[in-house]
Parts: C-alpha cells; structure tokens; sequence
C-alpha cells in the first residue's frame, strides 16, 4: 500500500484539532498538527459560536500541513450537532450560530407540544426530546419573530456551514443532520410538512448526503491564499459521534458503546431505528450513522461536569491534571454523596461547584469540602449512571451486550473505566482516544476507495490501536 495522508478537523464544544492520519502497510499513524480553543461567546446576552474563528484555524491547519510537506488526499470536517447558520440568497452568512446552550429554547418543547403532542413528535423522528434540538431553535426564533425563517435561503449546520465557507457548496451531511429531530429516521430524508405545522420554513433545509461523499474542492482562492493545493473536502460523518462510533474496534455487533468526552453518549448500532413506547420514555434517540446503520442512544452529561470544577480551580489558582484529578478522587473514595448528572441545574451554570452543592442541599446530602471530594462525587455519579442507562438499554436492544467500548478523550480516564466495568458488571473496553479523528480519517479513506466498509476499517484501527480491558 502507498502511503495516503488525510486531514481530520475534529471540533469539539470546548475545543478544536486537525489531525493528519497516515495509512500505509503499517496501517493508521494520526499526528496533531494543531490544537486551538472553542468556547462559545456571549453577545448581547445571547450565546453564539465564533464561525470565523474556526474557519480561520482551519485554514492554519492546512497551512501548517503545506509547511511540514504533508501532501493531503482530502480533508474531512466533524462537528457536535444541532447547530446551525443562516445563510442568505446571496450566499452570505446571516448573523452568528446560535450555541446550544444558550437558555433562548428553554420551554420551547413545551410549546412545541401545543402544535404536536410529545408523542407524536417522537414518533416521527425518534429523536430524544432535548430543548436545545434544532427543531426547537428554529421553532424559538420564529417564534420570537426573528426574521432570519423568512429572509433566510437555507440552513447549514455546523460541518455543512464551514464546508461551504471552504468549498463554496451547500450540503447536508446525513449523520449530522438526524440530530435536528426534523428527519425521518426511516426515509432518512426532512419531514418538511412537520417543520411547516410548526412555522419553520421547510424550504431552510437541503435534503441529506451519505457520510463518505465527496463535498467538492477547495476554492481556488482560498488554495491561492494559502498556497495549498485545492484537495477535496469529503463529507464525512459529520456529527462526531457518528465518526467516533465509526471508530469503534469491535470485530462484531454485540456490543454497546460509550463516547466519553464533555458529553457521554451511550448507545448501540443497529440496522434499523427503534422507536416505539419503551424509547420514548426512556428518551433514547435515533441518530445517522456510516454504512445506513443507526446509532440507537442516550446523551447524557459527561466530563463536562468535571472540565467546568477544573476552569473555576484554576482561576482560583488550584491546577490539576486528570491524573492528579483521579488520585484525588481515590483518596476520597467514601465520599457518600452522588448526584443526578442529567439534573438541569448542571446544564450551564455559572458555578459548577456551586451547582453541585445545591443540588446536595436541595437533596439532603452531604456536601463535598475539598476537591478530591468533588471529583470522587464526579467520577463515581457517572458511573453510576453509565450503569442505570446501560440497563435500560440491554431491556430495548435487539442483541446481547457482552462489552462496552469506551471510545474518545474519556477512555485514557483509567479510574473512571475501573468504575465503570464495576458498576455495569461486564468488560470494559478502553480506546482508542483519538476515535472522532480516527472514524473521519477512515470515513475519507473509504472514500478514496483505499478501505471497505466499516468491519474492514475497524479491523485495521483494532490492530493499529490496541485497546485496554478493565474487568468488573
């Protein structure tokens, strides 16, 4: 085998990366060329993210791969989902994206069920009802009379917005446009007559591509500025979940899977979605995965709990390290209290320490002094409710679940996999840490024809990436 370089622009909601992964007879070698951060900023009381500054440090990263000699086979961009952009008829972008977390949609599924009944709405879409869905923010903005549903051309969400600022072409990626909770699960296509009984403006939305198409070019100009060549832009699973689970190095289908990262995502991967009355109360979604395949699964708050205690730590002069957060944690192991980590009181707070001391308050618990006792509470709340999901999810899935693959940032944290396999009673499976990367390099390999489906690109990255097991 040749030697085939790919560029994976992993954002995340706290930061971004590119990474370059090199395939050859050795199989998959990734390299980071580059680590930039992504916060959300706050603009006349509204939350928004920085499209231009991401957009920017994209285009630093394919520089720094023409500086260092990196000859690119394409580039793929992957993103977190819901988000999107305004862009006008003229082709130009209308205002900022809205961040999830802006409080703007708080309510608004309440009054989303006036038009549509919550079941009916789940029904359709098979979609975990959370307030900050895409449906909701474009429900809210109409609703507000933002007048963006009516001088609008079409909506782009977050991958689909940057590759059209790169490529000049508008699309929409499969995988990340499921998050919306405005597709059919079944005919993977819009429901555009239930975005029109709720105002929005079907005409917004583009039908989607499959993740592995192939976007276009990069604009001249943009080759030019940079004096890189116009490689081509591939669509890749664009939500990073989807290229995260695409990571997965399971050699068969029994198994579920944990993206551990500021958000934990638990779920399997089925054929087809599963949407009936168990689903929907237990809030369980049905995503766009690679191969037509669905990702059946719950997001529930992850280390963004923990990243939050260590950003006011550090303010306050106290800076740790995950693994001096661990040991903390182990010194402090008969911390009794625990806490619910889908709580809304975690969401956005201005204080997270602040927030779980109220949350003990408010439930009579004992509340947490040092920091070892805040992370102790951490780590071990979220593996106890890794537990509760997992049981709710062996009662709904077509399958024995004999493992769980703990994929992403999360899975290098050994103390709290340890935890984990305890908690659900079957193995843990640990790695790779780079999976969103990973899954979106493989995702431009399969599309340059160099790797099958998705069994052949996870025999290649079990092999590349040896995986470790924590026992119950």
């Amino acid at each position: 085998m040749n030697r085939y370089n790919f560029l994976a622009i992993d954002l995340g909601a706290t930061s971004g990366r590119a990474v370059v992964g090199t395939l050859s007879d050795k199989g998959l070698e990734t390299v980071e060329i580059h680590r930039f951060r992504n916060r959300f900023i706050n603009i006349l009381g509204r939350y928004h993210w920085n499209i231009y500054g991401l957009f920017e440090e994209i285009k630093t990263s394919l520089v720094l791969c023409g500086r260092q000699g990196i000859k690119l086979q394409s580039m793929g961009i992957d993103t977190w989902g819901v988000d999107f952009g305004y862009v006008g008829a003229d082709g130009q972008l209308l205002g900022l994206p809205h961040a999830y977390r802006d409080p703007f949609t708080n309510g608004a599924p309440q009054d989303v069920y006036r038009s549509i009944p919550r079941e009916e709405l789940y029904m359709r879409t098979g979609i975990q009802i959370m307030n900050f869905n895409s449906i909701f923010q474009l429900y809210r903005d109409n609703q507000q009379g933002l007048s963006l549903n009516t001088v609008a051309d079409r909506i782009l969400f977050m991958q689909d917005l940057l590759t059209y600022m790169l490529t000049g072409l508008k699309i929409c990626e499969y995988t990340i446009a499921s998050t919306s909770q405005l597709l059919n699960p079944k005919t993977r296509r819009f429901d555009r007559d239930l975005a029109q009984k709720l105002g929005i403006n079907s005409h917004l939305l583009i039908d989607p591509i499959a993740p592995g198409t192939i976007a276009g070019p990069l604009l001249p100009s943009i080759a030019a500025e940079l004096g890189v060549e116009a490689i081509p832009l591939v669509a890749v699973a664009g939500h990073d979940t989807a290229s995260a689970v695409a990571a997965v190095p399971a050699l068969d289908g029994n198994f579920a899977y944990l993206s551990s990262g500021t958000w934990s995502l638990m779920g399997i991967e089925t054929n087809n979605p599963i949407i009936n009355e168990d689903s929907m109360q237990n809030n369980f979604t049905n995503e766009g995965g690679i191969d037509e395949t669905i990702r059946f699964l719950k997001n529930i708050t992850g280390l963004w709990l923990l990243e939050e205690c260590k950003r006011e730590w550090s303010i306050a002069g106290r800076n740790y390290d995950y693994r001096e957060l661990s040991d903390m944690a182990i010194q402090s192991a008969t911390f009794p209290s625990m806490i619910d980590p889908n709580d809304p009181l975690f969401a956005n707070p201005a204080s997270m320490s602040a927030a779980i001391l109220e949350y003990c308050r408010r439930t009579e618990q004992q509340a947490p002094q040092s920091d070892g006792e805040f992370a102790s509470l951490i780590f071990n709340s979220l593996a106890a409710c890794y537990s509760q999901t997992l049981t709710v999810l062996k009662e709904m899935a077509p399958f024995a679940i004999s493992r769980l693959h703990v994929i992403g940032g999360g899975s290098q944290n050994r103390l709290l996999n340890q935890l984990t396999a305890r908690a659900i009673g079957i193995p843990v499976i640990a790695g790779p840490a780079e999976a969103t990367a990973i899954g979106n390099i493989m995702v431009q390999a399969k599309a340059a024809g160099i790797v099958g489906d998705r069994w052949s690109m996870r025999e290649m990255i079990a092999t590349s990436y040896p995986a470790e097991i924590f026992n119950p």
